[in-house]
Formats: C-alpha cells, structure tokens, sequence
C-alpha cells in the first residue's frame, strides 16, 4: 500500500508518519467498518482503518458466502462476484481484504483502541500499544466488542466474537464520556462440530444515538452490531453507505 505504487497502479494518498491526521478513523474492520472505509477512500478521504485483528477483516458470521445476498454497489457483492461460484468463506475474505489493500487512501493498522479525546479539530485515539492516532472524525464499528464475553456452555470467556480480545477499556471510556451503555446479546450457530455460544456485549442506549451520531461526542459516529437492534448483513452494509454519504457530505 505504501510503496510507490499501490497494486491498482496508482500512488497513494496518505504517508502516515507520527501525529498523521486523517480525515476519519474507523475502529474495527468488520462488515461494517470495511464497508465504510473503502466507500470514503474512493471518496477522497484519508482514511485510518484500525482493528485488534487484521486476519479477520470482513469476516462473516458463517463459513460460506452461499445465500448471501450483498447489496449492490458494495465491496461485498463486489468481492462475491470476482470469486464465485465459490463460496468458502476464507476465499472470499483473502479476496476482500486484497481488495483493502489495493485501495489508495485506506492505511490499515492493527491495533486496539482503548480512549477517545475530542480537541477542537481532531479526535485523539488512545491505544493498548501505546501510540496515539489522530483523525478529524472516528466512527466506530466495533461490533460485538465492547466488553465483549463469550458463554460457551458453563464457561465465560473474556472476549468478543471469534474469541478476539474484547473492547473493556474502550467500554469504560465511553461511559465515561456519560454514555450509557446497555446489554445486547447475538448466538453464533454452531460450525462443523464447534458447539454454539452466545455473544454478550455492550450498546449504547437508543437514546444516545441520533442516527449514526453521538450527541456527547462531537466528532464521533456509531454503526452496525455495536449499535443497538436488529442487524443483518444488508442492513449493515446499507448503513455504512448511508453514513460514508453523510460524512462525504461534510467533508
């Protein structure tokens, strides 16, 4: 991505070095967060994609892509069509994140968000490794993370979907800020002989959103599964368009 040339042939926007300010921040690269940062690079915004685990960029709730039905115009229903008929999902996550790295203007990072600071300009992202980010606007995407706990029969596991580490720290910040933070909970189907388990994590209380906005935070937004409510994978995908629309539109 950073080299003279990104793999689409064209030279990228954004070198970062320390203290980078980018146009938008977006913590966590799932359906949601990937949707998101590719629509506003394409858009011409410098964009910091950062997530606790890079290998599981995009990754979907299942383990094939059969029956899925991405809306069109987006990276997914792009991705699909470049890999079918096949429908194995590590296929179509290579692919798609690929595709991420191809694209000019996304610098992606892995790394774990842990605090927001709002200045007058810009958000400052503190983070579990130490170094702080900095961006004009974060959204984050975090989906099922925040203080995330996984109930796997009697067990109780410490962690977000996949057994990722969970956003504690991050959970804690917000409620800081005087968010109020709620209860939500998802089941993950059994896979191939894996036993099903039950997703716990935290949301925001419908009442702290207006739209993708979080009233206290002036320069913070919120969408997909860390939001509250129901979500499939084209309500989440068409949400990340609608709010990449938003945010272009202010730029």
């Amino acid at each position: 991505m950073f080299g003279p040339q990104s793999q689409h042939g064209h030279a990228p926007r954004s070198h970062p070095q320390p203290g980078h300010v980018y146009d938008v921040a977006v913590v966590g690269a799932g359906l949601a967060g990937t949707e998101l940062a590719w629509r506003l690079a394409h858009g011409g915004q410098d964009v910091l994609l950062v997530s606790q685990a890079l290998d599981h960029l995009g990754t979907l709730y299942q383990p094939t892509t059969a029956g899925v039905d991405f809306p069109e115009g987006s990276v997914f229903a792009q991705v699909q069509a470049q890999v079918a008929p096949d429908t194995d999902g590590w296929t179509f996550h290579r692919h798609l994140k690929a595709e991420i790295e191809a694209t000019s203007g996304i610098h992606l990072l892995q790394s774990t968000v842990t605090a927001l600071d709002e200045d007058d300009d810009q958000v400052v992202l503190s983070t579990w490794e130490g170094p702080r980010l900095h961006a004009r606007r974060v959204v984050l995407a975090v989906g099922a993370f925040l203080k995330g706990r996984l109930l796997i029969g009697d067990g109780l596991e410490e962690a977000g979907r996949l057994s990722e580490v969970a956003y504690d720290f991050l959970a804690d910040d917000l409620a800081s800020s005087g968010i109020w933070l709620i209860g939500a909970e998802r089941t993950a189907a059994a896979v191939d002989g894996a036993p099903a388990y039950d997703v716990r994590f935290l949301t925001p209380a419908p009442s702290e959103l207006d739209g993708f906005r979080v009233p206290r935070l002036d320069r913070v937004r919120m969408v997909g599964q860390c939001t509250p409510g129901e979500h499939t994978y084209a309500s989440v995908l068409t949400d990340a368009a609608r709010l990449a629309a938003d945010l272009l539109g202010d730029a």
